[in-house]
């Protein structure tokens, strides 16, 4: 048997999330052996620890630095040193890793991702934001470095798994497979009356609180396509979406023959990660198997547009380039935050963005700068659009 050629030397950029849990459980159950430089959260500290005191990072990293004390105090004698900030995570993430988990959520997860592309490391991607803020500059950079960048999401793992490079002029469509959410079922009224509490409640996956709204509006398919879009340089007018409840088909790729190749799988978000720990090659370990008689019958839908508006609201952010994209992630991480602040309604939210987006297409705010580093630029894009976002969601929450 030929033996696994795995990463050694491995970085967790958001250690503590439902991604970064994940990574850790996958290298706990299939005994690999690696070399944790270091772990990073954005606030949970008390779970930070616990995982330092596991792993042996040389370096756990907390990004809310008034948690910086504690931090060291439950690392007293276990030789891993403490460190906070946004600066320190960058460091971080560019210790020179062979590997590097990024999945800090949100717009925070950019900068890092791009210190760690710079060091020639494979960038296992959970981070969206990454992509959708400034994805050409990114996989750029990671190529010029000699890395590489390895999805994780499930659908874009699925396709990175049957898109064959020698066929890749020849698709036809990527298709991004959707649960539907907790409101695939909804009419309008009912979804205008939802709760964060229901909202966060997945059908089929365990996700932190923002990443589970982005779900329940379809949001997250929207920033998908335009993830799916770079990552494989696929024009959005051949990146479609289908609802597919059991969550068991991550995603599929049509060829202009009329072949559609799709990747299964049971709703775990470890066998994404194994895959990009190991790919090209394989990492055996105890992965639940997936039983389709169980199942008895996968079902298909197409999005309904008019309740979930999201999915156009990207696509046309797509369409528009330039700053559009990272606009439109900003202005919807405002807008979740205020969703789960109960300040808005659920319907609010993609409306919020709509508004956003409109507000600053007339002010000629979406057009591409000639700012030629990557993470500035996107950072004063998100800038401009969280400060247009909040003064739109002030309005939707006066308007209540």
């Amino acid at each position: 048997m030929v033996p696994l050629t795995l990463p050694r030397k491995v970085v967790v950029l958001g250690s503590t999330g439902s991604i970064g849990l994940s990574t850790l459980s996958l290298f706990e159950e299939s005994g690999v052996e690696v070399e944790i430089l270091a772990l990073t959260a954005g606030r949970n500290v008390e779970r930070l620890i616990q995982q330092a005191v596991r792993w042996k990072p040389q370096v756990a990293v907390i990004e809310d630095e008034t948690k910086l004390q504690q931090l060291k105090d439950g690392l007293v004698g276990t030789g891993v040193r403490a460190a906070a900030g946004a600066t320190a995570i960058n460091e971080a993430a560019a210790m020179g890793a062979d590997w590097v988990m990024s999945a800090i959520v949100g717009a925070a997860g950019l900068a890092p991702t791009l210190a760690a592309a710079r060091t020639g490391a494979v960038i296992a991607l959970a981070n969206k934001e990454s992509l959708v803020c400034a994805g050409p500059a990114l996989l750029a950079i990671a190529k010029a470095a000699g890395g590489s960048v390895i999805p994780v999401d499930s659908e874009h793992s699925a396709i990175f798994q049957v898109l064959q490079p020698d066929c890749a002029h020849r698709v036809a469509r990527l298709i991004l497979t959707a649960s539907g959410g907790p409101f695939r079922t909804w009419d309008k009224a009912a979804m205008a009356a939802a709760t964060p509490e229901q909202a966060i409640a997945h059908p089929n996956w365990s996700m932190g609180a923002k990443i589970s709204v982005d779900s329940a509006t379809m949001m997250n398919k929207g920033l998908e396509m335009i993830e799916a879009s770079y990552l494989f340089g696929t024009p959005e007018d051949r990146v479609d979406v289908v609802i597919h409840p059991q969550s068991v088909i991550h995603s599929l790729v049509e060829y202009a023959d009329g072949s559609t190749l799709a990747q299964l799988g049971v709703p775990d978000m470890r066998p994404p990660i194994a895959c990009a720990f190991a790919w090209p090659d394989r990492l055996p370990w105890p992965a639940k198997r997936l039983d389709l008689a169980a199942y008895g019958q996968l079902t298909f839908e197409s999005p309904d547009l008019e309740r979930f508006p999201s999915i156009e609201i990207a696509r046309e952010a797509l369409r528009l380039a330039g700053a559009a994209p990272a606009a439109m992630n900003a202005a919807n991480e405002v807008a979740v935050a205020a969703f789960l602040d109960r300040r808005i309604g659920f319907l609010d939210i993609a409306a919020s963005v709509a508004g956003t987006l409109e507000r600053m297409n007339s002010l000629g705010s979406l057009s591409a700068t000639n700012n030629d580093d990557a993470v500035e630029n996107a950072m004063m894009i998100d800038a401009s659009a969280r400060r247009i976002a909040a003064e739109v969601v002030a309005q939707k929450h006066r308007g209540r």
